[in-house]
């Protein structure tokens, strides 16, 4: 799995946040996205190891009940332990790589792309409230979106799926934790912290993978995002250098692009070079 600040895991991250924020928004911002930094990954495992009901023929089934009942033991946990005031959530994008699959599962408005030789191609696609098929749920269910600034679920949320939301009648649904800290507990059903699952076959020609949060793809294209990511890990790649990992300085790269173009959001980034990551595989299993 992927997660948004532990280099632990696959992925070298960078993060920034304007600097108009005070000390004290962003210890209150981050807490929903740090408690899932810190117990997602875990969930995620339990409820796989638990789940021995579906055959493993059905593998894309198990995977989609895993993220689900995970998302909403962790969505609940955020809830019932008091993480963060009721306005603070959160959204998620959360990717699991094995030797032949990308599985990603995304809750919000941040955004993974794989970048396959000059391709770019969206793994997730951002949950916003004028999205056709979320503007239908949410005016079926009795809401509005209103344009304020952007569409706005009620004129106040600009994403109509997210962690850490609660319904005057504590209505618990499925939910992640991956970045961009936003949210009102009391938009549901509107606002729902449902995932949506996706699968993609890994090729030899994968270059790499990228999760960020909005505070990037507000001011950059996935091309262009694609371009600056490919020229840094073929450069490295040619020079065979064992400095700083090329991972870490194309999030880095991004970062000061993005905050460059005054982005107003929040930026945080994860890349996972993918060549490197198979050449690893390989050399474990000994091909």
């Amino acid at each position: 799995m992927v997660w948004r600040t532990q280099k632990r895991w696959i992925g070298k991250t960078s993060e920034k946040k304007k600097k108009k924020n005070t000390k004290k928004e962003r210890l209150v911002n981050c807490r929903v996205a740090n408690f899932c930094k810190e117990r997602m990954h875990e969930v995620i495992l339990e409820e796989w190891d638990r789940d021995q009901t579906i055959d493993s023929c059905e593998w894309q089934r198990r995977w989609e009940a895993t993220f689900c009942s995970g998302f909403g033991r962790a969505d609940n946990e955020v809830l019932t332990e008091a993480v963060a005031p009721e306005m603070v959530g959160s959204t998620a994008v959360v990717v699991v790589l094995s030797g032949c699959q990308i599985i990603t599962s995304n809750c919000g408005d941040s955004r993974a792309v794989l970048f396959r030789r000059t391709e770019a191609i969206p793994l997730t696609v951002d949950q916003k409230p004028d999205r056709s098929d979320e503007l239908v749920r949410i005016e079926g269910q009795g809401g509005k979106v209103i344009n304020w600034n952007g569409a706005r679920v009620l004129g106040v949320l600009a994403m109509s799926r997210a962690i850490g939301i609660l319904d005057p009648n504590h209505f618990h649904r499925p939910l992640v934790g991956f970045v961009n800290f936003t949210g009102d507990r009391y938009l549901r059903p509107w606002i729902i912290p449902v995932p949506e699952i996706t699968f993609m076959t890994r090729t030899d020609e994968d270059e790499c993978l990228i999760l960020a949060s909005d505070g990037l793809w507000d001011v950059m294209t996935n091309e262009e995002v694609g371009e600056v990511a490919r020229r840094i890990l073929r450069r490295w790649r040619r020079s065979q250098s064992d400095g700083f990992p090329p991972a870490q300085t194309v999030a880095d790269n991004l970062q000061e692009i993005a905050y460059g173009r005054n982005s107003s959001d929040n930026i945080s980034i994860i890349v996972v070079d993918l060549k490197k990551r198979r050449r690893q595989l390989r050399q474990s299993r000994g091909d």
